[in-house]
């Protein structure tokens, strides 16, 4: 697997960011999707990658600079058929010594409450991530978890 920075210009990966997207809205209310699209996904703040395994893309992942120090993991997502096969802990463990090298002393991230999202609670706990209070500019919401990993310094 090969992570490369994304510009978003591709069919591939506009299509990829589209699921995501949907997915998002078909299991949370529309108040409660922070999910960024195209736009939110070029904004400077934001660094955006895809996961291609040769020509094949698998998924993709994003970090947000929120504060001095302080980054948040936005737009994982891996292909259906590509599930299971290791794709979005490799996007983390990217993402997690990116942070590191941007000196970030913590890396939070968003995710769902319900079932549909276990799996990625799950994936982000492997990584020593722990619950946490709303951060940045999120607010209490039934339907949010908040997470947030200390990074080594």
């Amino acid at each position: 697997m090969e992570i490369r920075r994304d510009d978003l210009i591709g069919e591939e990966a506009q299509d990829l960011l589209t699921r995501h997207l949907q997915t998002s809205a078909l299991h949370s209310p529309p108040e409660s999707v922070f999910a960024l699209d195209l736009d939110g996904l070029r904004a400077p703040e934001v660094t955006f990658w895809t996961v291609w395994q040769q020509d094949i893309l698998l998924g993709c992942g994003a970090l947000k600079a929120i504060a001095p120090g302080h980054g948040e993991i936005k737009s994982m997502h891996t292909c259906q058929r590509q599930r299971g096969k290791g794709v979005a802990s490799f996007m983390v463990e990217f993402i997690i010594n990116e942070a590191v090298k941007r000196h970030y002393q913590r890396l939070s991230l968003e995710t769902g409450s319900m079932a549909a999202f276990a799996p990625a609670r799950r994936l982000y706990q492997k990584f020593g991530f722990g619950e946490c209070p709303p951060f940045g500019d999120y607010r209490l919401d039934p339907h949010s978890l908040f997470m947030t990993l200390v990074l080594p310094r």
